[in-house]
């Protein structure tokens, strides 16, 4: 059975585990309360806190966008597969983030879903 065959017959996926930190200028304020090397990381859909840190909601706001399709396969060429860096949206600070792949995760989709695969809709 080849590869992209067994995927078929398989209801499991990978995706990247991520770790979205906050990088910028030292010499400059940071205005959206966060402190240069805060991070949070993200493990499937669970957003995870170090203990005592919080994260701003609105430069997570900008962020949500892009973290569901930096989380999967993308390829080598695509800017998701590059670019890693997300400006604060505070137009006044100089704050950014980086969104770094750490690890791949494997899930099945009838643990994440009561969607069954064929498509046909539950009772």
């Amino acid at each position: 059975m080849t590869d992209q065959q067994n995927s078929a017959n398989s209801d499991s996926f990978d995706l990247w585990d991520l770790r979205v930190e906050v990088i910028g200028p030292q010499e400059t304020p940071v205005y959206c309360g966060a402190r240069l090397g805060d991070y949070f990381e993200l493990h499937g859909e669970m957003l995870l806190l170090p203990p005592g840190q919080g994260f701003s909601i609105y430069s997570l706001a900008a962020l949500l966008p892009l973290l569901p399709a930096k989380q999967r396969a993308t390829h080598p060429h695509d800017w998701m597969s590059t670019d890693a860096e997300v400006a604060c949206p505070d137009p006044h600070c100089p704050t950014r983030f980086r969104i770094i792949r750490t690890a791949k995760r494997s899930f099945r989709h009838g643990d994440v879903t009561a969607v069954p695969l064929s498509g046909k809709k539950l009772p």
